[in-house]
């Protein structure tokens, strides 16, 4: 098949989308597809040249809307080339250039939430929600109702998706999400981290690894980790990511006024050998964060072993917990605190054992060739047209998420 994914950006700093597009791209075009993408990205990003596949840039974008006046008619002369388009993410102008472009024509367009619906974001900021109601009706419900599939990673994203807006009808399916943890040399990459970060050398690391964003509970972690850190002397906290909203200045301050501004190391984004050897360096990867689609960071976090601390609120929290591959709390400085607690209460025989349920939990249901398997079906079943709404999953689509499958 020739696939287009249609994205805002495809800068690494957008997090998990980016990620999932180029993982699973990958994966597809090993298996002999096509995969090309459509963004609002300037053609002069630098990082466009690393990307694995064409990229067909109609920035840059003057605003967060990300709106291009090229894309559509791009879309509308070029979209008969492909046999399935994919829009990533909503609330941005890609995903109504989509449905301007192609709802008319014989082109089945797709759309990945990503979490986007979740109705967190309804409660967390109450008047960025009314901006979206007025945006709903008149565009990003035409966009859903449209697509020959709107693609959930889990049942719970699914499910919680529904109660974020009335006027909601969909082409439900449920596509699970997965990546690659390729092999590298762990004590080289882990080294390489070490010379970056010296100060968790030596140290028992407890990694956050995604952006420094207020919905990731990073304050939660801070608070938590100081409650726990006399416990264990040898404790380090490490908060690795990019910061989008200038909240690093106030980790910081947070952690002085705890008392351990010495055990926190904030790096800042890393990628590469530096990203693989935090996990290698690392003894338990913690999220407690206040609203995930998936994580695709606490998936490769498994992938290396890495037992993970989650909330309630990361939409794998039932898989991790079912599996034993982590620890499941609620969304608070108490709940944090509490898995921290549990982690280290465990003796070395369960930690052990933990590490390695981590990694059969990743390959039996985050692995990057069970996705492209449930969604080269998707792609490939005829039927139904966008108008002939359901709201029920493919079984083999849901299936192929759960492990031994």
């Amino acid at each position: 098949m020739k696939i287009l994914h249609v994205l805002a950006s495809v800068d690494p700093r957008a997090g998990g989308p980016v990620e999932g597009v180029r993982r699973s791209g990958v994966a597809m075009q090993n298996a002999g597809h096509d995969i090309e993408v459509a963004t609002c990205d300037s053609p002069d990003d630098a990082y466009l040249a690393t990307f694995p596949f064409p990229v067909h840039a109609f920035g840059p974008a003057s605003n967060r809307y990300s709106y291009s006046a090229h894309l559509a008619p791009w879309l509308a002369r070029h979209g008969k080339r492909f046999d399935a388009v994919i829009v990533h993410g909503l609330w941005q102008y890609h995903g109504f250039a989509t449905w301007k472009a192609l709802h008319d024509s014989e082109v089945p367009y797709y759309v990945y939430a990503h979490g986007m619906l979740d109705p967190w974001f309804k409660q967390a900021y109450p008047l960025k929600h009314l901006k979206k109601w007025l945006y709903w009706p008149w565009a990003e419900y035409r966009v859903l109702r449209g697509a020959r599939a709107v693609i959930f990673t889990t049942e719970e994203e699914r499910t919680r998706a529904r109660q974020s807006f009335w006027l909601y009808r969909a082409r439900e399916r449920i596509v699970p999400f997965g990546t690659t943890v390729p092999e590298v040399d762990a004590a080289s990459v882990r080294e390489a981290f070490l010379q970056a970060v010296p100060a968790a050398r030596g140290k028992r690391v407890v990694l956050f690894l995604g952006r420094v964003h207020a919905k990731k509970g990073c304050d939660l972690l801070i608070d938590a980790f100081a409650r726990v850190a006399q416990r264990e002397p040898t404790l380090h906290l490490v908060i690795a990511g990019p910061d989008e909203t200038g909240w690093v200045a106030s980790l910081r301050a947070q952690a002085q006024a705890a008392g351990i501004p010495h055990r926190l190391s904030l790096p800042g984004m890393l990628q590469g050998d530096l990203k693989w050897g935090a996990f290698h360096a690392s003894d338990v990867f913690a999220l407690p964060s206040h609203q995930e689609n998936f994580g695709v960071a606490v998936a490769e976090a498994l992938g290396c072993g890495l037992p993970a601390l989650i909330s309630d609120k990361v939409n794998v929290w039932r898989e991790i917990e079912q599996d034993g591959a982590g620890l499941v709390a609620p969304d608070t400085v108490d709940g944090t605190e509490r898995s921290l607690v549990r982690w280290l209460e465990l003796d070395d025989a369960a930690r052990e054992a933990m590490r390695v349920q981590a990694a059969r939990t990743f390959n039996a249901r985050f692995r990057v060739e069970t996705m492209v398997s449930a969604l080269t079906t998707l792609l490939e079943t005829k039927g139904a047209q966008p108008a002939e709404l359901e709201n029920d999953t493919l079984p083999a689509l849901h299936e192929a998420a759960q492990p031994g499958r």
